[in-house]
């Protein structure tokens, strides 16, 4: 698994490094790639990169598209970390975009990585149809906006502190980072032009993953330690956030979390050995923290 995943994150870090080397030079650069280059794990893309290869799309092309995702999410997490968000100094083991570069140049860093992203999308080194390539940044930008991550991060910072149902609160976890992961996985059916039905299939799967993700980050903060989340841990209890671990409490979490994975598998069956990598990606989520 780590090979796998060392790999992509190579493969990824690659194409992003030739990628930025020929936009033209500005002083935002600096802090994009502090921002791009933290030695995250890359697990977006090693889901696209599973999903990928239950349809044979080109290994190529779904790094490009990883790129673009790595992008929407380093944007994301600079953001998250601002005093006015989730107030977090340190990411992956090291001080926060604003913490190193101030809060307005990291703002302005999370907008141009949101904003190159697309550019990927739609750059020429992505060989495919136009049709297809405006598909996926349509997709894409569903996933970063209201409807995904920002409106996620919007109802996390308005539940601090509230009684919140779980229902609410896995609406809530979906968007934040379910959209993405669901993003990751109909990329795949979307290049093959699969059918509505299986799309949707997928995109259920991927929102399953994202909140799977989540629940195996919502277990690190309680329980973990700096070294393994790469940020403090323990300040979701201290901010009041609507976790599902507040709401379950911690063993029944990891049970849900169980539940979860089983779902995702059981769904997965069709597709024989194919679908062992995904299933392996699904155990390393939850259990990366062990």
């Amino acid at each position: 698994m780590k090979n796998q995943l060392n790999k992509i994150a190579d493969d990824t870090n690659k194409y992003l490094k030739k990628f930025i080397r020929n936009q033209k030079k500005s002083k935002l650069i600096i802090p994009m790639q502090y921002g791009l280059f933290s030695g995250g794990k890359k697990i977006r893309s090693k889901i696209l990169i599973d999903v990928g290869s239950l349809f044979n799309v080109n290994y190529h092309t779904l790094i490009i598209i990883g790129s673009a995702v790595e992008c929407i999410h380093a944007y994301s997490l600079i953001h998250d970390d601002l005093p006015c968000m989730d107030d977090d100094s340190i990411r992956r083991g090291k001080p926060s975009t604003h913490i190193k570069f101030g809060e307005s140049t990291a703002v302005l860093a999370g907008n141009s990585l949101l904003t190159m992203a697309f550019e990927i999308l739609s750059h020429k080194d992505l060989q495919l149809p136009d049709k297809t390539k405006i598909n996926l940044i349509n997709k894409i930008s569903e996933s970063s906006g209201h409807l995904g991550i920002a409106g996620g991060q919007y109802s996390d910072l308005d539940y601090e502190h509230k009684k919140v149902s779980k229902k609410k609160i896995v609406e809530m976890e979906i968007k934040k980072t379910g959209k993405l992961f669901s993003f990751c996985c109909v990329a795949p059916l979307m290049i093959k032009k699969m059918r509505k039905k299986e799309i949707f299939e997928f995109e259920n799967i991927g929102a399953d993953i994202g909140l799977l993700f989540q629940l195996a980050d919502d277990l690190i903060d309680n329980k973990g330690s700096l070294f393994v989340a790469g940020k403090k841990t323990g300040k979701d209890i201290k901010q009041g956030k609507a976790t599902l671990i507040s709401l379950l409490g911690y063993k029944n979490t990891i049970k849900y979390a169980d539940k979860l994975i089983f779902k995702i598998n059981n769904k997965l069956k069709k597709y024989g050995t194919k679908s062992k990598n995904l299933s392996n990606t699904l155990d390393y989520i939850l259990n990366r923290n062990k």
